[in-house]
């Protein structure tokens, strides 16, 4: 799902740049359309990493996946299964400071954002918990 982030400059414009990573922050509709054409197989689908119409199993990961509402609600009807990872919120939060501190934020901008921000897309994904096939402990 990464590669549909919207582009930094397109996140400013919107005045969502303070959120990046929110469900709204993202090309649902592009990620949807990508998935039908792998369901469909008819043809090799175009991009980074080409997928043959004879791949028999695409694996697809994102934070979104189960979200029922705007566009994120054509994903799950292209999933034949879907997995919900479910991670200790004190090891969460680490990971996100971790990740938030090797891109350069400092240790105040980094919790900060990961209990802020981050936070609430948590509550987002926290949510469609109950839509999955499959809860793992993570």
């Amino acid at each position: 799902m990464d590669g549909f982030h919207l582009a930094q400059s397109e996140l400013e414009r919107l005045g969502r740049a303070g959120r990046k990573g929110a469900p709204d922050t993202f090309d649902a509709s592009g990620f949807v359309s990508l998935l039908a054409r792998l369901r469909e197989a008819a043809e090799p689908v175009a991009g980074a990493i080409p997928v043959p119409r004879e791949v028999p199993l695409v694996i697809v990961e994102g934070n979104y996946l189960l979200v029922d509402h705007g566009a994120w609600a054509g994903v799950r009807g292209l999933l034949d299964e879907c997995w919900f990872v479910e991670a200790d919120e004190a090891v969460r939060i680490e990971r996100l400071v971790a990740r938030h501190r090797a891109f350069g934020r400092t240790e105040e901008g980094a919790r900060a954002f990961a209990h802020g921000s981050d936070q609430a897309n948590a509550a987002v994904i926290a949510a469609t918990r109950s839509r999955a096939d499959v809860v793992v402990a993570g």
